[in-house]
């Protein structure tokens, strides 16, 4: 199902990952995966093309779609109703906080966290205040309600951005850890805005929760994000979800349609990739799962300095560099003397400094030939 992510045809691509770079560098960095589409989604393409069917986009029954999918994957089952399309994720983001919060206003978010996090709102004249993630001795990531509380109690502090499954760390939140978090911005008036995208990939040990399923008071100025893009490789047909927790706030999405309009391709793919693209699914999660656990081997046997905390979801693995001896931004050495190229941690905020985001989304073999780079990269040194 998921191809042989052969080097040679995969250069034949012409997206953003496989135009970024020289033909001797290995991309593994921008989070496009290297497998074959799902059959039920290039079907749903193909038809709509040999119908003319590149209209504006509509939202036909992308609402069912997914909350059929929530259902029977995520254990909530969402209103379909207020279920919206979106162009993407950040989108949705961007638009949403222009309607809710005046400029000036303070967005909490939680470093090192996905880089258009740190720019995208500053477009319309808000600012980012962070809440660092606490790091313990083992390597790995948890929420700090301490830090969160006094983000959410500076002056202006006006909406909580909240990463979950969490990028880069891979850390899937837990019920309490995210009725924690709704306790906070209920107790400081903050409206609660959650980045869902890699739900769809949380990985065999890992329970992901839908934000919306939880019973709690703040729904009413929640709204949650999410796509097939991540899920299914389809960022470029252009389709996000934004899922509003109550009445007014389904309102609110639908008055910005003409903004927020999604392509009709992605919305056609994305109803495929939900119903009838779970087998597909299925085997990119297995996929996944053997390659964190072939990179936690690679890492020991070839560049056992570098840390590595195998992620919970999704297929970005996030590494801890520092003593490797490349300076804040790995990325740079790995690609000039190893000719792979990784997203660089410091794009992720200060916390990101010695710090590199390694692609998962591949074969086995590339994974392997990516640390191979890595490593002679080091080497070079």
């Amino acid at each position: 199902m998921l191809g042989t992510c052969d080097l040679a045809a995969l250069r034949q691509r012409k997206s953003f990952k496989w135009r970024t770079h020289p033909a001797d560098v290995l991309p593994a960095f921008v989070a496009e995966m290297d497998f074959d589409l799902a059959a039920p989604v290039k079907q749903a393409v193909t038809d709509a093309m040999a119908a003319g069917d590149c209209g504006y986009g509509h939202r036909g029954g992308l609402g069912e779609a997914f909350a059929s999918f929530a259902a029977g994957r995520l254990g909530w089952v969402p209103d379909p109703a207020q279920v919206f399309p979106i162009p993407d994720v950040m989108t949705g983001l961007a638009e949403v906080i222009s309607a809710i919060t005046p400029p000036g206003s303070g967005i909490v978010i939680n470093p090192p966290v996905y880089p258009p996090f740190w720019f995208r709102f500053g477009f319309s004249g808000r600012r980012i205040i962070e809440a660092p993630l606490a790091r313990a001795a083992d390597g790995s990531y948890d929420l700090d309600p301490a830090a969160v509380d006094a983000a959410l109690s500076q002056p202006g502090a006006a909406a909580y951005l909240l990463c979950s499954p969490h990028n880069p760390t891979g850390n899937v939140w837990s019920a309490g850890q995210l009725l924690t978090v709704a306790d906070l911005c209920q107790r400081h008036g903050a409206a609660l805005l959650v980045d869902e995208i890699h739900a769809p990939l949380a990985l065999p040990g890992a329970r992901f929760v839908p934000f919306l399923s939880l019973d709690h008071e703040i729904s009413e100025r929640v709204f949650t994000f999410t796509s097939a893009s991540k899920g299914w490789n389809v960022p470029g047909l252009k389709c996000g979800l934004a899922v509003a927790g109550s009445e007014a706030g389904g309102k609110l999405l639908a008055e910005r349609w003409e903004a927020l309009l999604p392509g009709q391709l992605g919305v056609l793919a994305s109803a495929a990739a939900f119903t009838d693209g779970l087998p597909w699914l299925d085997a990119l999660i297995a996929q996944l799962d053997e390659n964190r656990a072939l990179l936690t081997r690679l890492l020991a046997d070839h560049l056992p300095q570098a840390r590595y905390s195998p992620p919970r979801a999704s297929f970005l693995a996030w590494l801890d560099c520092r003593e490797l001896g490349l300076g804040d931004d790995p990325a740079a050495a790995f690609l000039a003397r190893g000719r792979v190229a990784l997203t660089p941690g410091p794009d992720f905020g200060p916390a990101g400094r010695g710090f590199a985001r390694l692609n998962l989304g591949t074969s086995p073999d590339l994974v392997a030939e990516a640390v191979r780079r890595m490593a002679a990269a080091v080497a070079a040194g």
